[in-house]
């Protein structure tokens, strides 16, 4: 008969951007019993193509990754195929109503043993849950995507999450003006608010509405129904004037994106 000290253990799967969130994981991890680190992930993109072909057990998944976010990597596997799931971030404890809302296990960058010992226990008994487990994490990516099955598949975004001091906020994609590239980061301009988010420009680009955003510059996309007027400039180039009289260069390789006819 199998016991605890003879079964198993129980493959996990690192998925973190940033080395050293990847080597604290696997320290703390080599302090539980029972589980093997099977693999690490530093983007979401590789994170999906391990998940699916390997089937861990176990997944430690950090939230926020520019391109295909912690989110996103659920979205694209499928809650029905995901494994357990502890969501590792840098989140503020107080703003993460939508994880406890939805028992999705969690830790907060930097943890300590003790909590993240928690969370592995808490993660390990959802391998017994099945179809409770599904369930949680579609509702969760309802509540934080801001509407639809989970699947992500063909639905814009309707909230981002930004980071306001020591807390999470939503913003509605309807209030952003404009988007610009900072290195690994989106900085999101809202009204006289700005927020960066760690994100690239063009992989938020592409989970955002089309009809209402739209890349006017290699560094620069803008909700349309925030612009006033384009006039004309230099070499062919145009300039966007928001509501707010702010001026951004529309470049001439995304100008007819802009510019083209509204059915």
């Amino acid at each position: 008969m199998q016991t605890a000290e003879t079964a198993a253990p129980l493959r996990a799967l690192i998925v973190d951007d940033e080395p050293l969130a990847r080597d604290c994981v696997r320290l703390a991890l080599a302090k539980q019993p029972g589980i093997r680190v099977v693999g690490e992930c530093a983007d979401g993109e590789q994170a999906v193509d391990e998940i699916l072909a390997h089937r861990p057990d176990l997944v430690f998944l950090d939230v926020q990754m520019p391109g295909l976010d912690g989110f996103g990597v659920v979205e694209q596997v499928g809650a029905e195929r995901m494994p357990a799931v502890v969501f590792v971030t840098a989140f503020d404890e107080h703003a993460l109503r939508a994880f406890e809302v939805h028992a999705a296990d969690y830790v907060l960058k930097p943890f300590d043993d003790a909590r993240f010992a928690d969370a592995v226990r808490h993660a390990t008994r959802q391998l017994r849950s099945g179809d409770e487990l599904r369930q949680r994490l579609d509702a969760l990516l309802t509540e934080v995507r801001g509407g639809g099955s989970g699947s992500g598949a063909g639905r814009p975004i309707t909230r981002l999450m930004v980071q306001v001091k020591d807390r999470i906020r939503f913003v509605r994609t309807d209030e952003v003006d404009w988007l610009e590239a900072a290195g690994n980061y989106v900085r999101v301009h809202a009204g006289t608010q700005a927020h960066l988010i760690r994100a690239t420009l063009a992989g938020l680009c592409e989970q955002l509405d089309p009809a209402r955003f739209v890349r006017i510059h290699r560094s620069t996309v803008v909700n349309v129904d925030r612009i006033r007027e384009v006039q004309p400039w230099f070499g062919g180039d145009y300039i966007a004037i928001l509501e707010d009289d702010r001026q951004l260069r529309v470049s001439r390789s995304f100008r007819d994106a802009l510019l083209r006819p509204v059915s």
